[in-house]
């Protein structure tokens, strides 16, 4: 068939769909990301369709999404104007470079996004995920400080616990062991404050934990440890996601902000999962008044349908980078795909949803009524904490003897094929990151199908 044929799109359409929807004959070929093969090739979760607040499983079930899918499908499944943008984009143009040349779509969705972002976090870069939103940060973090004369700033200050991501740079700054041990030594020069999670203190805290601001001051012993003048950049998450919801005590993100500014450290904020509206405004640092000077977003950006990162710079740190010839490339740095249009009409089409519908109210007007909800679970067998803010929560379990992580995931199995609900687990907590779209009955059902299961599994 010729490039200027024209198939019957009918045919395609229903040939096409018939795969999408149907269990396939075999798994064995696909090598599924974090994820027990065998086991879930045992016994599989597939979902075939999805629209609003619900999938529908290859067997035709409805399964409620009180995950947002993993965290990214803020305004819920298959919103119309999205759905359009891309149809609309790919009969339109599929690809075009970004290297030494461009197409419209990448300026106009980073105008939209400079101005959603806090401060003067006036330019975009894009990349592909999260993972390359956080490698692309951290490079630019060192290349900031040489380009300025302090090319012996090259230290990455991480946090046990976080999470950014799966390159070498991501995982050399992230601080779950997992995904670290496999993989050697990763990057060196960094460093890792200590997490903030507090379940001797803080257990059952209703939105940010009262205990635990000198926690911050862990950044003045990395510099008395390695003075101020090596270290590049802090990169946290305002809310940990990955390492099972861990809100940060009252006051220390902006005390991180100002021992960064006092040592000329250069901030990142890992926005991946907060972004976009989870818990409130479009970004986590609006909610709790902190100004990085790097935002590193993904996920929401085009409700998880078209793969996208994006790192959010300061002026500051931009102009670092163009102070010389006009011809000179400005950062040695970039992706293939980085502002692929398909993504770029699915991020345009995503913000516009986020605006119409007010999405980024959500977090703040649902908010007290989540809390209620996810503290109701509160005396169930084996619940040690309940940890909550905006539209994110979690439900950590004891773990049983000898085997750790096994009560939580029996609790999401239980969940997905007995209460038609899906969460998210992370050793022994289970975490939850609904659609923004939801409503009070949606919570209500959440929670009600949460407290049979732990009832259940206990």
């Amino acid at each position: 068939m010729s490039a200027d044929s024209s198939p019957d799109h009918g045919v395609l359409a229903d040939h096409y769909a018939a795969q999408a929807i149907a269990a396939p004959a075999s798994m064995d070929a696909f090598w599924m990301p974090f994820t027990a093969n065998k086991q879930f090739k045992a016994s599989p979760r597939l979902l075939a369709s999805a629209s609003g607040m619900y999938y529908k499983t290859v067997d035709g079930r409805e399964i409620l999404d009180a995950t947002a899918g993993l965290w990214c499908c803020n305004a819920g499944h298959s919103r119309p104007r999205i759905v359009e943008a891309v149809k609309t984009q790919i009969e339109t143009l599929d690809f075009a470079p970004n290297f030494s040349m461009s197409s419209p779509l990448p300026f106009v969705l980073a105008e939209r996004l400079a101005e959603l972002a806090p401060g003067n976090l006036n330019h975009v870069f894009y990349a592909n995920s999260g993972s390359e939103a956080v490698d692309s940060a951290l490079k630019m973090a060192i290349a900031y400080h040489r380009a300025r004369g302090e090319g012996q700033r090259t230290r990455l200050i991480g946090r046990e616990k976080g999470y950014h991501g799966v390159g070498f740079g991501g995982i050399s700054v992230g601080g779950l062991p997992n995904n670290r041990k496999w993989f050697g030594l990763g990057l060196p020069g960094v460093d890792h404050l200590r997490h903030t999670l507090d379940i001797g203190r803080n257990a059952f805290s209703k939105g940010l934990p009262e205990y635990g601001i000198e926690l911050a001051e862990d950044l003045e012993r990395m510099v008395a440890l390695h003075d101020a003048s090596t270290i590049a950049a802090v990169i946290i998450e305002p809310i940990s996601g990955s390492a099972g919801v861990v809100i940060p005590p009252d006051g220390y993100l902006k005390r991180i902000r100002e021992l960064c500014t006092k040592h000329g450290i250069l901030l990142i904020f890992d926005e991946v999962i907060t972004g976009f509206g989870r818990v409130g405004n479009a970004f986590a640092a609006q909610r709790f008044g902190v100004q990085p000077d790097m935002i590193t977003a993904a996920k929401g950006i085009t409700n998880g349908c078209v793969p996208m990162g994006v790192v959010m710079v300061s002026d500051d740190v931009h102009d670092a980078f163009t102070q010389g010839p006009d011809n000179a490339i400005d950062l040695f740095h970039g992706y293939t795909y980085s502002g692929h249009p398909l993504a770029c009409a699915a991020a345009i089409a995503t913000l516009d949803t986020y605006a119409e519908e007010n999405l980024f109210d959500k977090a703040i007007e649902l908010g007290d009524y989540w809390q209620e909800g996810i503290h109701s679970l509160k005396g169930l067998p084996n619940v040690i904490d309940i940890r909550n803010y905006g539209l994110i929560g979690a439900i950590e379990l004891a773990p049983r003897p000898g085997a750790p992580g096994t009560r939580a995931y029996d609790a999401f199995t239980h969940a997905f094929h007995n209460g038609n609900l899906l969460t998210r687990v992370t050793g022994d907590v289970i975490a939850l990151s609904p659609p923004l779209i939801l409503e009070k009955t949606h919570i209500d059902r959440i929670f009600e199908a949460l407290a049979d299961t732990l009832r259940a599994t206990g």
